[in-house]
């Protein structure tokens, strides 16, 4: 999948928003730049199915070797589907983490949070800033 159409948050996450029979479907992942720099992946926590999500607030968690860290809700809405193939094959975040290392897809409820993320190129700014 090509980067050039997610929208990424300050903490992190890839977002790629989709229209579903009328509704706005928010398919969420870690970037790749912060799974290089968790680097030994070892324990992933998805969100719960029906589990209503706010932008900005920790929705799951990853763990590496060196440290645990949240996974944030990017937008408000109602977690619809989580990869429960991810947590027992947490290669497949290095393989490709826009393909394959989606987290969870969301029903957004609200879509104002969307005004905050990052194109691809803001992203990689970030990213080069924070070394």
């Amino acid at each position: 999948m090509s980067t050039d159409n997610l929208l990424f948050a300050k903490t992190h996450e890839w977002v790629k928003v989709e229209e579903s029979d009328g509704a706005k479907i928010a398919t969420v992942g870690i970037s790749a730049h912060a799974i290089e720099a968790l680097n030994d992946l070892v324990y992933l926590e998805l969100p719960e199915v029906g589990k209503e999500v706010t932008a900005g607030e920790s929705f799951g968690e990853i763990e590496s070797v060196k440290a645990v860290s949240d996974i944030y809700a990017p937008v408000t809405g109602e977690v619809i589907e989580a990869n429960t193939a991810l947590p027992d094959n947490l290669d497949s975040l290095h393989e490709d983490a826009y393909i394959n290392g989606w987290i969870a897809k969301i029903k957004i409820s609200d879509d104002t949070a969307l005004a905050d993320l990052m194109d691809k190129a803001g992203y990689e700014k970030m990213c080069a800033e924070e070394g």
